[in-house]
């Protein structure tokens, strides 16, 4: 073994025993473990914090995290909606076998026009069942956000309108169906069904908790809990409305602050997905022999496949870091 060897072994070994040195034996040295025994013993014996007492406030907010916890799970699993209800928050008025012919003539018409197109027999089952299984679910996620968006542009304005009937002195009802007749879609179609299924029988807390089913949004939510604690509990419903209109508009300010100072992320994202789709374009157009190997020889089919993918979950990545759930 050399000097140097011998001088750095000896170097890691010194240093090694000054950490465990500094561990162990430096709060022995120095009195800090007697210090913390005594302020524990001193903290004991003072009156205003009783070890009970203690020990009951952590054990009640043990109780109010598990429970906590669980409502949690319960909105988790109540937010597995069923394919009727996927298409009423979507605002289509679709049935359950509509959806289902309309899902079967996408993948047979992409599976005929790739057909004659002559790409190949896989590439058609491929495309045919993305067509048939993957647009019209994803159409039905988008017609319901844009839905969902609608309606949080125009939910403040309703809760308000609301609020000034009350003040007012009209009924809580005939306040709903002010805005059941002249509020603007999807928020006027919404409080229609409140009050169809307060007609039947249901208490108008209970009618405006549905809401939350068929509008999936913390806010109906809010409104929803509003309207059933008063109705059962009694009080100021002018002014709890009137807070939550307040929060409402709140959550808005703040998810359009976000969407600004988040746009500079999401335009370098776009810029980078789209930086090796637009190279391979120009290269095509200068110099199209050369980059034609990539689709006519196997070795660059292979490499087309595999930056696909590379691609897919690098896009997936940026879209994860740069949305925001509120």
């Amino acid at each position: 073994m050399s000097i140097k060897q011998t001088l750095a072994l000896a170097f890691l070994a010194t240093v090694a025993v000054g950490g465990l040195a500094w561990v162990f034996l430096l709060p022995i040295l120095s009195g800090e473990r007697r210090m913390e025994k005594r302020r524990e013993l001193l903290a004991l014996d003072e009156p205003n914090t009783p070890r009970a007492a203690r020990s009951v406030q952590r054990s009640r907010r043990d109780q109010i995290e598990q429970t906590l916890k669980e409502i949690e799970a319960k909105q988790k699993a109540a937010q597995r909606f069923s394919l009727p209800v996927r298409i009423e928050q979507a605002g289509l008025t679709w049935s359950k076998r509509q959806f289902y012919l309309i899902a079967a003539g996408l993948g047979v018409a992409t599976f005929l026009l790739v057909m004659m197109s002559g790409v190949g027999l896989l590439s058609a089952i491929g495309l045919a069942f993305a067509a048939s299984f993957g647009v019209p679910f994803w159409l039905l996620g988008y017609l319901k956000k844009r839905r969902e968006k609608q309606f949080l542009n125009t939910f403040p304005d309703a809760v308000d309108v609301i609020v000034r009937g009350i003040k007012a002195g009209l009924p809580l009802l005939d306040s709903l169906k002010m805005i059941a007749a002249e509020g603007q879609e999807p928020l006027r179609t919404e409080f229609k069904k409140i009050l169809e299924t307060q007609t039947i029988g249901i208490p108008i807390g209970d009618a405006c908790a549905k809401l939350y089913e068929r509008m999936p949004l913390p806010e109906a939510n809010f409104f929803g809990i509003v309207i059933s604690i008063q109705q059962k509990a009694g009080g100021n419903l002018s002014e709890a409305l009137g807070n939550l209109s307040k929060v409402l508009r709140d959550r808005k300010k703040m998810k359009a602050k976000i969407q600004a100072m988040s746009m500079e992320a999401k335009a370098s994202a776009m810029i980078i997905g789209a930086l090796p789709i637009a190279v391979m374009t120009l290269v095509y157009i200068t110099s199209p022999s050369y980059i034609e190997l990539l689709w006519t020889h196997p070795t660059g089919r292979l490499m087309m496949a595999a930056c696909g993918v590379w691609m897919l979950m690098g896009c997936l990545v940026m879209r994860k870091m740069i949305n925001f759930d509120f």
